[in-house]
């Protein structure tokens, strides 16, 4: 898909505009949107909507044809429901119908002129910005491994958004952003939804070479004797069970100053997760190639922010294996030490995701990170609080990590990928004791995702540190079963601001 920039002034307005097909908003209560009215010469727009042909709710759509006084040769009314008052969610119903609708049209271009700046709070970038997400999202196909592919969607491929001159070079650094965020989502998709016979963790650093290749990124990736020699005791035991081997990848753009502090980003990157020797149910086991979906964010990511071409320091961090039951696996009860030399009871090998994440937390120290970002599908806990909505983001409660909190959360809700604080502190770490090694890679069945999170904070503790759950949103199951590309929104933005706001330093 390609997407410009139509700008409007006083001698060019809606009714000129020459393309296949203009999409204009209309309202619930009989009413048109402003740009809707100007191409309504005739009354034929307003007699659609007063006659019932269209009701105007939110998402609704009527395709009209050689309307009078119009150079376009198709109007779509799309609703937006109540006027005055129109929510996020129906504006983005709106946007999304109207992306729907493209697809089945025989133009090969078409023009936006929706109303972008009715919802509260938010501008017409933003509005922009969730059209191009919305209309790359139904063009997704997950495909690859199919003998047959699906047909490729029709319709329209060159989509203008209609805008006041004033605004168009804000309006093409939307479409610029949008469409990174759209490549780092797909990317996050593909190698999510691929299978586990072929997203290997050696497929994983293969991907993290191409893209350095492609963006000019710095990677490096160590081996099993390389992690041996760092005594990555702990990560290494999740490895035992698997014949596949170990991958440690760490990938950098240096977009900032030589000397500012990075931000790091680290992704749990088991690509398949049978539970070990303490193996899950057979049932929706296909779905454990998705606990590397953290990983697959982190990689969608760095994409993103490398097609921007970011000034900011950015480094992904990705501990990556199987966890699989054989002979050599590691066993309940087993103590295995990690990289910082606190030693850890595994009371049970499903709890894998803590293990090979706190190496790779323990190794970001060399970098003296700004912060640290981890996200993981860590915990089915964190689905029971949280359902799929919202992603569980844990950190410590002092001024630093609150104010990292703060720029996450709030980054989640411009990017419409929104995260939900969960509490750390002390009383849940009695929950990790253990008779026998410094810590238990469990605490029991109560606040699971919390005591995880708990677990991962013992080895962050020299630097600012925030955790993303994203067992619940990572992935769809059912018949809509896929990879959703969450959080690369999230993540994003969160990097954008920082870059905009200097705080890498």
């Amino acid at each position: 898909m390609d997407f410009s920039i139509k700008p409007l002034d006083a001698k060019n307005g809606f009714a000129t505009l020459k393309t296949g097909c203009i999409a204009v908003g209309v309202f619930d209560d009989k009413t048109l949107s402003a740009p809707a009215r100007a191409l309504d010469a005739k009354g034929e727009i307003l007699a659609a909507l007063k006659s019932g042909d269209i009701t105007g709710k939110p998402g609704s759509t009527l395709l009209l044809r050689g309307v009078a006084g119009v150079a376009a040769e198709r109007v779509l009314l799309v609703g937006l429901g109540k006027s005055g008052t129109v929510s996020e969610k129906d504006f983005l119903s709106a946007l999304q119908a109207g992306a729907r609708a493209f697809t089945s049209l025989g133009a090969a271009d078409a023009v936006v002129a929706l109303p972008l700046d009715v919802v509260a709070g938010r501008d017409a970038t933003w509005a922009i910005g969730s059209f191009i997400l919305a209309a790359r999202d139904g063009a997704y196909r997950s495909d690859t491994l199919k003998s047959k592919k699906e047909p490729a969607a029709a319709g329209v491929r060159k989509i203008a958004f209609a805008l006041d001159a004033k605004l168009a070079a804000a309006g093409r650094e939307a479409i610029a952003q949008a469409v990174a965020i759209a490549n780092g989502i797909d990317l996050t998709k593909e190698l999510g939804n691929l299978p586990a016979n072929v997203c290997t963790p050696t497929y994983l650093a293969n991907t993290a070479r191409k893209m350095a290749r492609e963006f000019k990124l710095t990677a490096e990736i160590l081996d099993r004797k390389q992690l041996q020699a760092l005594k990555m005791g702990s990560f290494l035991s999740v490895t035992n069970g698997s014949v596949e081997p170990p991958k440690f990848i760490v990938l950098k753009h240096g977009g900032g100053k030589a000397k500012d502090a990075p931000v790091v980003l680290v992704g749990k990157g088991i690509t398949f997760d049978s539970g070990g020797i303490s193996i899950k149910p057979g049932a929706a086991m296909d779905e454990m190639k998705y606990d590397m979906g953290g990983a697959a964010a982190v990689l969608g990511t760095m994409r993103a922010i490398a097609e921007m071409k970011l000034p900011l320091n950015v480094i992904v961090v990705i501990p990556s294996c199987e966890n699989m039951p054989s002979g050599s696996a590691t066993k309940p009860g087993d103590i295995v030490t990690s990289m910082s030399g606190q030693t850890i009871e595994v009371l049970n090998t499903d709890a894998e995701g803590r293990l090979v994440l706190c190496d790779a937390l323990t190794y970001v120290e060399r970098f003296k990170p700004a912060v640290v970002v981890d996200a993981a599908t860590l915990t089915g806990a964190c689905i029971t609080a949280l359902g799929h909505h919202n992603s569980g983001l844990f950190t410590r409660d002092d001024d630093a990590h609150n104010a990292l909190a703060d720029e996450l959360l709030a980054a989640g809700k411009a990017a419409g990928d929104t995260a939900w604080r969960m509490p750390i502190d002390d009383r849940y770490q009695e929950q990790l004791k253990s008779n026998f090694a410094d810590i238990a890679n469990i605490g029991g069945p109560a606040g699971g995702s919390v005591t995880a999170a708990c677990f991962l904070e013992r080895f962050t503790r020299k630097y600012t540190w925030a955790h993303l759950d994203i067992a619940g949103t990572a992935w769809k199951s059912g018949a809509a079963k896929g990879s959703t590309g969450r959080p690369v929104p999230l993540l994003t933005t969160f990097l954008i601001g920082r870059a905009r706001a200097g705080k890498a330093k």
